[in-house]
């Protein structure tokens, strides 16, 4: 399919842009999108309209369009002069103070950002997908790309049949024709133009219903159906509470979550449509692994905190982050418990402090902050003010900030003056101290989670490298898991027998953590292959056959049919194994070589890809199969698989000179 669409473009008042906010008011927008499989000249299938109010005598105004050409514009029924620069639609006429304008076009583009389609031209499945954070949506919608102005979206689509097509709001229309089906959505509140989004592919869904009556939509590919409870669990649970504990109900008229193929993040919380990475879709054994509870959660508190209420700019851009990450940990909480919930704190205050010791901590806010301070400093932030405001001050100030600034863009000072005066304190020495200081003051972190934990205080206190440490005892003691992990991963020298009889995430803390295995615990140490844990099997994989090598043949066919996680880590580790093992398989040799080729190829996620390529570097092995797919990886729309190609095709050209 090209990568050309014909969209007939229907603005009808849209929310107010930065530069033109005193200007006009644009208030809806409405846009027709056809997918075009033949050539740029062929037939439009409709006209297109916008509405906006003009607030103040102007000779022009503009919505930002990136790379599109346009035909048919008219202004109010008439021609208009127009100019398109190639990134902006600018209109020009005598604007007066007036109601209910009506801007008509049709336009075309061929999108390089925010619409990615995946496949159609090669092995992978076929896909279209949308991803505007910030401002990109402008690259296939005429728009704006502003966050502050706030546009009620109705978007309809012609897709090819045999797909379904997702996006913001409620689907109220699905017709099909001879050749295309018609996807109508109809949205009705405002959003920033970021969050408008699509996805085109195969797929079935999962429906349940929150207690308020919201429908979720859980969508998944045909062939994943044994996957949708792990990937999909505690989704409903998370949901209600969410309602509950923010108090402010869920603002839209549905929540659906889409996994796609090579995203370009874990997850980006669209209006009512989240899309998230298809290496989230897991099965039962992975959930102990990697899991997608918390990019569930924090993609779901952002349709309160960053699609409902939004920053003005990046200097508040913790009021989405960092909302979204504590909300998330809220969220976490309910379903996995206290500790659960203080051990993540107390692990984001260890990576904050080690960013501070770095001498790279900035202010909270700052447009230029690092994404560690953003999100995870935010829920810092939040948890510290939750404490001392007190429960109800807090519940209150937050009910009471959304219902104020809903569908609106805010600023710190809008939170802030909500706690205080639900509080009835002056925080303004907080704010001095938490948010516009870039010092990270750990050790009141650690004490108030002290305070509140004796998980906490029970981990802080149990350490080997004290003078008084008691590693012997800790290990078979009936300290949490947490705590024995810490220890394990300290001496590992002090394990014994007794201590592989702990739970899943110790011997996971063992099979990382041993490397040199005694001959006395090898009996033990092999019974890690059996673990439900594919990080645990592929670690102790690993460390068995360097320590023994007379075994080796023994632990790949005991491990010959485990995949492991979404990204094959299991999988790819045991064919780099099997190859390098003479006497092990001699005649499936190939098509081992073969089938570790095949993962560097475009039908896979680029996790898999990358880690297929370095084994393959490892091996020595680059052939024709290899090399085309490594080409095909460097044109590739996620940055982190193009850099790795990149990179690998400079390291050759260094190698020829």
């Amino acid at each position: 399919m090209k990568r050309i669409l014909f969209l007939l473009f229907i603005l009808i008042s849209a929310a107010s842009h930065a530069q033109q906010t005193d200007i006009v008011d644009f208030k809806k927008l409405d846009a027709v999108v056809f997918f075009n499989q033949i050539k740029i000249d062929s037939t439009l299938y409709d006209s297109l309209e916008v509405r906006f109010d003009i607030l103040k005598k102007t000779d022009s105004i503009y919505l930002d369009a990136v790379g599109m050409k346009f035909k048919n514009i008219a202004l109010n029924g008439k021609k208009v002069k127009y100019h398109n620069d190639g990134k902006k639609l600018i209109i020009y006429s005598k604007f007066k103070p007036s109601e209910e304008n009506k801007l008509q076009f049709l336009f075309f583009a061929s999108p390089k950002k925010a619409m990615y389609f995946v496949g159609w031209n090669d092995e992978a499945r076929n896909q279209i997908w949308t991803q505007g954070q910030g401002k990109y949506t402008s690259h296939w919608l005429p728009s704006i790309d502003d966050m502050n102005d706030k546009i009620e979206f109705d978007l309809t689509f012609a897709a090819p049949k045999g797909y379904e097509v997702i996006s913001n709001g409620n689907l109220v229309l699905e017709n099909e024709g001879p050749d295309y089906v018609l996807w109508k959505y109809d949205m009705q509140k405002p959003m920033s133009s970021y969050l408008a989004a699509l996805v085109v592919g195969k797929y079935d869904k999962k429906v349940a219903t929150a207690k308020s009556g919201i429908p979720l939509e859980m969508y998944y590919y045909p062939e994943d159906s044994l996957k949708v409870e792990s990937t999909y669990r505690y989704t409903k649970e998370m949901f209600d509470f969410l309602e509950e504990e923010i108090g402010f109900g869920y603002p839209w008229q549905n929540y659906k979550q889409i996994p796609v193929h090579d995203f370009l993040y874990a997850g980006m919380e669209n209006t009512s449509c989240t899309i998230f990475s298809d290496a989230f879709m897991i099965d039962e054994i992975a959930f102990v692994d990697k899991n997608y509870v918390n990019v569930n959660a924090h993609e779901l508190a952002h349709q309160w905190f960053g699609d409902l209420v939004t920053e003005t700019s990046g200097t508040h851009h913790w009021l989405q982050e960092g909302f979204a990450t504590y909300y998330a940990l809220l969220a976490e909480r309910h379903v996995f418990g206290d500790d659960y919930y203080y051990f993540k704190l107390y692990e984001y205050a260890q990576e904050l402090a080690a960013q501070d010791r770095l001498g790279t901590s900035t202010e909270v806010m700052n447009a230029k902050a690092s994404s560690l301070t953003f999100y995870k400093k935010g829920a810092i932030v939040l948890y510290m003010l939750h404490e001392k405001v007190g429960d109800i001050a807090f519940k209150a100030a937050v009910k009471s900030y959304l219902e104020k600034y809903a569908f609106q863009n805010v600023e710190t000072s809008n939170f802030i003056d909500e706690v205080a005066q639900a509080s009835e304190q002056d925080l303004s020495a907080f704010v001095a101290k938490w948010l516009q200081d870039k010092t990270f003051y750990y050790e009141e972190v650690e004490a108030s989670l002290q305070r509140q934990s004796e998980f906490i205080t029970e981990y802080v206190m149990v350490d080997c490298a004290a003078a008084n440490a008691k590693c012997d005892y800790y290990l078979t003691s009936g300290i949490s898991d947490e705590a024995k992990s810490k220890i394990i991963a300290q001496v590992p020298g002090k394990i014994t027998s007794e201590v592989f009889k702990n739970s899943i995430k110790v011997r996971q803390a063992i099979a990382q953590s041993i490397v040199e295995i005694p001959s006395e615990l090898k009996k033990d140490y092999e019974s890690l292959l059996e673990d439900k844990s594919y990080i645990t099997i592929e670690a102790a994989l690993y460390n068995l056959w360097i320590n023994f090598p007379e075994e080796r043949s023994v632990y790949l066919e005991k491990t010959k049919h485990v995949i492991g996680l979404p990204n094959k880590n299991v999988r790819l580790l045991w064919l780099t194994l099997s190859l390098v093992t003479p006497d092990y398989a001699a005649e499936e040799k190939n098509a081992h070589l073969n089938e570790l080729v095949a993962y560097t190829s475009p039908v896979y996620n680029y996790e898999i890809r990358m880690q297929a390529f370095s084994f393959l570097d490892n091996l020595k092995i680059v052939n024709d199969d290899v090399l085309k797919h490594y080409k095909q990886a460097e044109q590739h729309h996620n940055w982190r698989l193009k850099k790795f190609a990149k990179a690998f095709a400079q390291r050759n050209k260094e190698n020829e000179k």
